[in-house]
C-alpha cells in the first residue's frame, strides 16, 4: 500500500487540477502542506468529532471498521487540502485550512504576554496579516496597555524589512490600529498584481515587457478607521529602461515607465527641447529617456524629458492646472561641513539683489513662456533662501525660479492653475 505522502499525485491528477502544471516545485509545495497538517494543529483539525460517544458504544468489529473509513477519509481531505496550494490556469487557489482555520499559520514565542490574546485576538492578528501583508510573521512581543484600554502585538523587530504591530481592544478584541510593513521578490507577489503588468504599461505607452524586480507592502489603520490599507510598490527593469506601479489594495492607483518618443505628443516633444536650447543655450543636448508617471491618486499626469548633462523638462497635468519645469540637476554649491558654514551661505543667497535675478531669468522666461516678466512681482521667502516666486496679482500665473549665490538660474518653474 502506498504511503500517504504519494497519495499527492493522484489528487493533483484529478479535476480541477489535470490541466495545471505539474512540477516539482509544486510537489514540494503540497508535501509541506501534507506535513503540516500530519503536526499538531492540522492533527487538532482532524481529530473534531472523533472522540464521540457512539465510540464507546459500539463493538469491537464496528470499531475498527469505522477507523479504517475514517483513515481513508482524512488521507484524502489531507491530499485535497495540500492540493489547494498548487498553481490552477495560473492562479494560486487559496488553501483550505487557512479560510477556516486563520489562526492556525499563526507563529507566536513562548513570550508570557501571549496569554493577553484572546480566540478572537490571535484570529484578527492572524486575518489580518494574511489578507494584507500576505504573511504571518513570527509574534515577538504581546503587551498590556491598561491606560489606553488596548494590547499591541509586535511581530518581527522594528528595524527589519518585515514587521508589524497591531493594536487590539482590549475589551473587544477589535482591530483599533495597525502598521505593518514587507519587503519581497518579485516572484512572491500575489497573481492578482502580476496579471495586470503588461496593459498597466501598456496603458502609458510603456513597455508591458518590463521585468518585475523586487516588492514592497505598507499596511496601515490609524485610529477610528474601519479597516486596513494595503500599498505595494512594485519595481520593474529591463537592460534599457525601468518602471514602478503602485497598488492601493488591489487597484493601481499609479504607474510609471520609460516611453518611445512616438507615445508622446509631439508638440510638447518639440517644446521641450526648445526650453533646454533656450535654457543651456546649447543645441546640441541630446534626448536620452522620455518617463511617464500616471498618478490616479493624486490626479496627475507627469511626463519628464531628460537630455544628457543632467538637464530635465517636466510637465505635469493635474485637476489644479498645469506645471512646467525647466531644470538643471547639477549641484553648483560647495559640500558644507559645519552648520555655521551653511547659515553663511544662505545669507549670500538671501543677498542676491532683485535687480541681478531679472536680469538673468527675465530673458530666459521670455524665451521660453513667451511672456514679459516687468509686471510680476517679487516674493521672497527667508524660510527658504535661494527660491523666489515672480506672481502676476491680475492672475494666479506664477514662476518659481530656483538660483545659487552667483545669481546662476538652475530652476524655472511655471504653475499656471488656469
Amino acid at each position: 500500500m502506498k504511503h500517504m505522502d504519494d497519495e499527492w499525485e493522484k489528487v493533483v491528477r484529478q479535476e480541477p487540477f489535470a490541466e495545471s502544471p505539474f512540477t516539482e516545485e509544486h510537489k514540494q509545495n503540497v508535501l509541506r502542506q501534507v506535513a503540516w497538517l500530519k503536526s499538531g494543529s492540522g492533527q487538532k483539525m482532524s481529530d473534531v468529532g472523533d472522540k464521540s460517544t457512539e465510540q464507546n458504544t459500539l463493538p469491537n468489529q464496528h470499531r475498527r471498521r469505522l477507523r479504517s473509513h475514517k483513515a481513508v477519509m482524512a488521507c484524502t481531505t489531507i491530499a485535497a487540502v495540500a492540493a489547494a496550494v498548487i498553481l490552477w490556469n495560473g492562479q494560486i487557489v487559496e488553501p483550505v485550512i487557512e479560510k477556516v482555520y486563520p489562526t492556525a499559520a499563526l507563529q507566536y514565542t513562548d513570550d508570557a504576554g501571549m496569554s493577553l490574546l484572546t480566540d478572537k485576538m490571535k484570529k484578527n492578528v492572524a486575518v489580518t496579516m494574511r489578507d494584507y501583508l500576505g504573511k504571518q510573521l513570527l509574534i515577538t512581543k504581546v503587551k498590556d496597555l491598561p491606560v489606553s484600554g488596548r494590547v499591541s502585538v509586535e511581530a518581527g523587530k522594528e528595524g527589519d524589512a518585515e514587521y508589524a504591530l497591531v493594536w487590539l481592544d482590549a475589551a473587544t478584541g477589535n482591530l483599533r490600529e495597525v502598521q505593518m510593513r514587507r519587503e519581497m521578490s518579485a516572484n512572491e507577489l500575489e497573481h492578482r498584481y502580476l496579471r495586470q503588468i503588461p496593459s498597466l504599461l501598456q496603458g502609458i505607452g510603456g513597455d508591458p515587457a518590463l521585468t518585475p524586480i523586487s516588492a514592497n507592502r505598507y499596511v496601515g489603520m490609524k485610529q477610528g478607521e474601519l479597516e486596513p490599507e494595503s500599498y505595494t510598490t512594485l519595481s520593474l527593469e529591463n537592460e534599457e529602461s525601468y518602471g514602478e506601479i503602485i497598488w492601493l489594495q488591489d487597484a493601481a492607483i499609479s504607474v510609471s515607465g520609460d516611453v518611445q518618443p512616438d507615445q508622446v505628443s509631439q508638440t510638447a516633444l518639440t517644446y521641450a527641447e526648445d526650453s533646454i536650447e533656450a535654457f543651456t543655450g546649447n543645441a546640441d543636448l541630446d534626448l536620452t529617456s522620455i518617463h511617464r508617471t500616471k498618478d490616479d491618486e493624486n490626479g496627475r499626469d507627469i511626463i519628464i524629458f531628460s537630455f544628457e548633462n543632467n538637464y530635465f523638462v517636466q510637465t505635469t497635468e493635474g485637476t489644479l492646472g498645469i506645471n512646467y519645469a525647466v531644470i538643471d540637476a547639477n549641484s553648483y554649491q560647495k559640500d558644507y561641513t559645519t552648520w555655521e558654514e551653511v547659515e553663511a551661505y544662505h545669507e549670500k543667497l538671501l543677498q542676491v539683489k532683485e535687480s541681478t535675478l531679472r536680469e538673468k531669468v527675465e530673458p530666459l522666461i521670455k524665451k521660453i513662456f513667451k511672456v514679459d516678466l516687468q509686471a510680476y512681482k517679487l516674493h521672497r521667502n527667508t524660510e527658504a533662501p535661494g527660491i523666489v516666486t515672480f506672481e502676476l496679482d491680475s492672475t494666479r500665473d506664477v514662476f518659481q525660479i530656483r538660483y545659487n549665490e552667483d545669481a546662476r538660474i538652475t530652476m524655472i518653474t511655471r504653475d499656471a492653475n488656469l
